[in-house]
């Protein structure tokens, strides 16, 4: 770091600050990302000068892509089949016809705004603002008063959507003249990004969850391990894709899948208790939620701080429009014949915050050296500070007038909102982890 004493004090007194305070601002809308972003801004060049990008990009990079594995494999563990299907439904639609449509969108307003950006990386940029952080906005999900069914489809689609993206966005790097991908070629990254890694994903996963099944069988694991197991499965996971020369991002999230796959698979019986596959991934989404505060408070440091200091117009604008228009349209669209109240259309389409995953894409665009990295990093950095602000003071108050209009909507028996969903809360972040006091 640029400061090898007062830096990493600074930021353990500023994790174990807000620690003490956490519970008393769940209630408010000063949300943990709010604060994290906060004091990165004050340790960055712009005001304490205490971590800078130049000095501390190898530290920040390591951060950050250990965070978002563990934050991809947790996700894709989390999410149960039956999700994806009946009710689910309305976020399968927001994860193929949204997600094509906002990453569309997102490429071809970009084009106008910045003209000096080349045609791919319109689309990278496109692609890095696509996937949405419901953790950032827990309110908008946690609050029991919003139905079932739409806090359903807002999880669902924030736990996966960042692993959808991934291939879109490895496409769009090699297709950028210099960059690392590019030099594989575009079938090259096909074939190493989005074959070989998913393959090696699904065998480590899958042959992790049996294992783990098998010793469950027999009683010969302990809890504390189980857990650190599922650690090792999703490392071993990123690790090889890594040493081939693919997508160790890809081979995680695959890799969660399996792993949970396996694990809830049909097996023989048994006296043990049953393990609920959260109960294995535990430490592995408290610590993915630790690293991913701390990526913000770096993020804020290094990118944010910097960015603000060089506002123009072009990039506030499409800022903006990522967080309204490109996020809003695609989601009407998507949505048409849902049957869904415009009201609830509106809160779907509004709660698509910015957060880990667009951060970590714009890091790695950065070290990839595309000629257009300065504005893209300005751009990436002002949505996500912006989303940070906007969805985490708004998901409260807003989540409280749509739990009202829902009352009085639910008077209509054939209310396409009224389901009996059963929805598990976003568990991503610390300060979304909510445990009951025992």
């Amino acid at each position: 770091m640029s400061d090898a004493t007062w830096t990493p004090a600074a930021v353990a007194g500023i994790a174990a600050g807000y620690a003490l305070v956490s519970r008393r601002l769940s209630v408010t809308p000063v949300s943990g990302a709010m604060v994290f972003v906060g004091f990165g801004i004050l340790l960055g060049p712009a005001v304490l000068d205490l971590v800078s990008l130049r000095q501390d990009s190898a530290q920040l990079r390591i951060l950050v892509e250990v965070a978002l594995t563990l934050v991809l494999f947790t996700d894709a563990a989390t999410v149960r089949t039956a999700d994806l299907r009946s009710e689910g439904i309305l976020a399968t639609r927001l994860l193929s016809i949204g997600l094509v449509l906002t990453i569309a969108m997102g490429w071809l307003l970009a084009r106008p705004l910045f003209p000096g950006l080349s045609l791919w990386e319109c689309a990278l940029l496109g692609a890095i603002l696509a996937p949405t952080d419901a953790a950032l906005g827990k309110s908008a999900i946690s609050d029991p008063r919003v139905p079932s069914l739409v806090r359903q489809t807002l999880n669902v689609e924030s736990g996966v959507n960042d692993g959808l993206v991934l291939p879109f966005f490895v496409l769009f790097l090699a297709a950028v003249p210099g960059t690392s991908y590019a030099h594989e070629g575009v079938a090259g990254t096909f074939w190493r990004a989005l074959l070989l890694s998913p393959a090696l994903g699904l065998a480590v996963g899958g042959i992790g969850g049996l294992l783990l099944k098998a010793s469950l069988h027999r009683g010969w694991i302990a809890r504390d391990w189980r857990q650190i197991l599922a650690l090792a499965v999703a490392a071993g996971a990123y690790s090889l894709a890594a040493v081939t020369h693919g997508s160790g991002f890809i081979a995680a999230w695959v890799a969660g899948f399996a792993f949970a796959g396996a694990l809830r698979g049909r097996g023989p019986r048994t006296t043990q208790p049953t393990v609920e596959v959260s109960d294995t991934t535990e430490l592995a989404e408290d610590l993915g939620g630790l690293l991913a505060m701390l990526s913000l408070l770096f993020f804020g440091a290094v990118l944010l701080g910097p960015a603000l200091q060089h506002l123009s117009w072009r990039i506030v604008g499409y800022s903006l429009l990522s967080l309204t228009v490109i996020r809003l349209i695609p989601v009407a669209l998507a949505l048409v014949g849902s049957r869904l109240k415009a009201p609830t259309v509106a809160y779907v389409g509004w709660f698509g915050p910015r957060g880990l995953a667009s951060v970590v894409f714009g890091l790695l665009v950065a070290e990839e050296h595309v000629p257009g990295v300065e504005t893209i990093s300005q751009v990436v950095a002002i949505t996500v500070g912006l989303s940070v602000l906007l969805h985490g003071a708004s998901a409260g108050l807003l989540a409280a007038r749509y739990g009202r209009w829902y009352v009085r909507a639910a008077a209509d028996p054939g209310l396409r909102e009224s389901s009996d969903t059963p929805v598990t809360p976003p568990r991503r972040r610390l300060e979304t982890t909510g445990h009951p006091e025992n």
